[in-house]
């Protein structure tokens, strides 16, 4: 693997037109290949986790699964709601819907407790993820409605309306982070480089890199479903990461450039720089891909699709880097040459000295590397002190699977869902609960499940129906609920297909618990409903009293019958709950992994020890800002959140995961510079304090890059997007600053030659100053 990149670069380097244009032929190959496939996305199926998912598997199984729902709301554009109007409108919903092929089942409609909502329910085609694709129709639909009667408000809401809100939202969001990040790219290349043209061949890469992984990705869903997140996340890393890559290799290319004094030829500069930064590269590449592969362990397809895109992109990345990167630096250096003359007389004419010389760190680095450099040992207390401070908060980390009920309520369907829910409290959440038995005991189990019901009821965390009504103004109610009942009655002509309820004043949610049962009789399904948001404690406390005592004691008592809890809550504490138990494995192999990795990347054991803790204060110390700034509530108004009092459940995995393999890219590229003075005869002292001069500058300025990529997501609306963005923007800017620059170079000045236990110190190695153009001296 040594010479692998000087052997990839010699190649580019001496057929650049064929490297480019083989470059290029790849990635638009990748993406007519994932067009023409197609994406295999991830299935209901997929998703099952726990308990909840066996509840949902069994069900399916019986052919009693949840059906995607939307929920039409009917209501007064001011004053008091006009029956006569509000029957008509729902009648024209329900003939409008009744016609549409993705509609399954229109029910009678049904008035709020207060009479102000007329409700007509419309069950979707097809499984629940599909809703989100089949709901645009309806909404076109309920639109026109709303328009044939203007004194009314004709509004949709549910899960699938919500899901496509959320799409659409989040696609204008990336936009926006695309809007933000990519001029700030731009900028600090141009600081760096001081070039237009050598700016525009990071992003060149990464923007090419991102397009090859997404159509390779789409190619890997028909192997590894696609949950939908994979090309967030390629967008995400890939900009990060291509732009990091192709830095550190043209920072090198221009670091051997002005080293040689125009007395070699880009072919010998670019082997030069891939001798080191792009072994280099390799190394961080696969360090970050087996880092974000051990997601997989978590056995979760959405961490699955994380971890794809992932490796993907970053492995696209790593090949541009040691491809046609190489080529492209030889065209511009031809370029350059050519245009070196004119350049140097025209700099002489104006008295400005010629380029050249050793690179310089800048008083801003030397500023920050002085503590370490005079008092190592002071700042190394001091650094490691103020991170495991920052790590204190995350001991109060509360996770929190987000429900739709945390979705922004800048989506349209999410603010209808608020009208919803407080006209009919009891659509806020509901616990399926299924059971499997013998066709022989089917009656038995349906008498258990309706005594469930019935005890589930009484309670005061589960929604009670209500009395038969007896005032004047429930009977009036009833009147005006039979008015709208009459447009849509079973025998009128217009009645809307699949088997329909008469209208009742009740809402749908409140009349008697009834229990569903497959046609062979061996699985029975029992819906109940809870008055409050899916996050909130008593819903959670609602499942739990579920689970713990209704359950047992009714159709719990019965002999060989299993019996499964699903249901919005349910999903989400079953699939936290799964996320907790993977979480000790997960994190067990991924030290492993950065361990070895750092071993053998550099062949030192202490190296390895060094880097997977502060790895660890990395990690650590970006959680307690997390929880600090999330968790509460003081930053609502800074951030533009809601505080979900928790922080979203995959956040934490995927952060560490991610920050592991990112934090390679600093340690290897630091390190190798350090290594690299060492074996050139330096000593321990000497070779630190080059390495990290050297390296200073470059990794600052891709930390730069990647805290704007990440630091763009905190203006996204989607709660978890800001949270994952804030959290890897902090990791990244105290890797880069505090651990970069103050605690590992404390670290290896106070432990000396003992850093690299047990490799020994290297002979010196004579460097070649003027290699022959195409044979450069290799740097070990």
């Amino acid at each position: 693997m040594r010479h692998l990149p000087v052997r990839m670069a010699r190649w580019s380097a001496r057929h650049a037109g064929r490297a480019i244009a083989g470059w290029f032929a790849f990635v638009v190959l990748c993406l007519v290949a994932g067009i023409a496939l197609g994406t295999n996305e991830a299935t209901t199926k997929d998703f099952w986790v726990g308990e909840a998912g066996r509840a949902e598997a069994t069900a399916t199984e019986g052919g009693l699964e949840r059906s995607p729902t939307e929920r039409i709301m009917i209501r007064a554009r001011s004053g008091e709601l006009d029956m006569a109007a509000a029957g008509a409108a729902a009648q024209d919903v329900t003939e409008r819907m009744r016609d549409l092929p993705e509609v399954e089942s229109v029910a009678a409609p049904v008035r709020s407790k207060d009479g102000e909502v007329l409700l007509v329910s419309v069950v979707l085609n097809g499984p629940e993820l599909k809703g989100k694709k089949n709901v645009v129709p309806l909404l076109e639909q309920t639109a026109a409605v709303g328009a044939d009667h203007p004194h009314l408000v004709v509004e949709e809401t549910g899960s699938p309306a919500i899901s496509k809100g959320v799409n659409d939202q989040r696609d204008e969001d990336l936009a926006l982070s695309e809007r933000i990040s990519l001029p700030v790219t731009v900028i600090t290349l141009l600081i760096v480089f001081g070039s237009v043209i050598m700016a525009g061949v990071p992003l060149l890469l990464a923007l090419s890199s991102i397009a090859a992984a997404i159509g390779l990705s789409m190619v890997a869903s028909h192997v590894m479903p696609d949950a939908g997140v994979g090309t967030n996340l390629i967008l995400l890393i890939g900009l990060a990461v291509g732009v990091d890559y192709t830095l550190f290799y043209l920072k090198r290319e221009r670091e051997e450039r002005a080293r040689a004094g125009g007395r070699l030829g880009p072919e010998a500069l670019v082997e030069l720089a891939a001798a080191t930064a792009g072994r280099a590269i390799v190394i961080s590449g696969l360090a970050v891909i087996v880092s974000t592969a051990t997601l997989y362990l978590a056995t979760d397809v959405i961490f699955s699709s994380l971890a794809t895109g992932t490796i993907l992109v970053v492995g696209v990345a790593v090949a541009s880097s040691l491809t046609v990167l190489p080529a492209l630096l030889v065209v511009i250096g031809r370029r350059a040459d050519r245009l070196a003359p004119r350049r140097a007389a025209r700099r002489a004419r104006r008295g400005k000295p010629a380029r050249g010389g050793k690179p310089e760190t800048g008083r801003m680095f030397g500023a920050l590397l002085r503590p370490a450099r005079t008092r190592p040992a002071l700042t190394l207390c001091l650094s490691v002190l103020v991170m495991l401070g920052l790590t204190v908060p995350a001991l109060g980390l509360k996770l929190i699977d987000p429900g739709k009920d945390t979705f922004s309520r800048d989506i349209p369907a999410m603010r209808v869902y608020d009208r919803l829910t407080e006209s009919f409290p009891e659509l806020f959440v509901t616990h399926e609960v299924v059971t499997r038995s013998t066709p022989e005991q089917a009656a038995q189990v349906k008498r258990a499940l309706e005594d469930l019901g019935r005890r589930a009821q009484a309670d005061p965390l589960f929604a009670r129906a209500p009395k038969e009504a007896e005032s004047t103004k429930d009977a009036q109610d009833a009147t005006d609920a039979k008015d709208a009942q009459d447009a849509t009655s079973p025998e009128n002509p217009t009645n809307p297909k699949g088997p329909q309820s008469p209208t009742n004043p009740r809402s749908p949610a409140m009349s008697e618990p009834m229990v569903r049962t497959s046609a062979d009789g061996r699985i029975s399904v029992l819906e109940l409903s809870v008055p409050h948001p899916a996050p909130s404690a008593e819903a959670i406390e609602s499942l739990t009293r579920l689970r713990q005592d209704h359950i047992p004691a009714t159709v719990g008592r019965l002999s060989g019958v299993e019996t499964a809890v699903s249901g919005d809550v349910a999903r989400g504490r079953d699939y936290v709950s799964h996320e907790s138990d993977k979480l000790p494995l997960v994190l067990g192999f991924l030290l492993l992994m950065t361990f070895l990795m750092t071993v053998w990347a550099f062949r030192s054991v202490v190296l390895g020890a060094i880097g997977v803790v502060l790895n660890l204060l990395s990690a650590g110390a970006s959680l307690g800002l997390l929880v600090l700034v999330f968790q509460g509530t003081w930053a609502e108004g800074l951030l533009a959140f809601d505080s979900l009092g928790a922080i979203a459940s995959r956040v934490p995995l995927f952060l560490v995961v991610i920050l592991f393999g990112l934090s390679m890219d600093y340690q290897v590229f630091v390190v190798s510079r350090i290594q690299e003075a060492r074996q050139n005869g330096m000593s321990a002292r000497e070779a630190v304090l080059e390495g990290i001069n050297r390296s200073a500058k470059v990794v600052t300025s891709a930390a730069i890059v990647m805290v704007t990529v990440f630091g763009a997501f905190v203006a996204l609306h989607l709660t978890e997007m800001k949270q994952m963005g804030f959290c890897l923007a902090v990791a990244v800017l105290l890797d880069a600053v505090v651990i970069r620059l103050m605690v590992l170079p404390s670290v290896l000045l106070l432990l000396g030659e003992r850093a690299w236990w047990p490799a020994r110190r290297p002979g010196r190695t004579v460097r070649a100053q003027e290699p022959a153009a195409g044979s450069p001296a290799e740097v070990g």
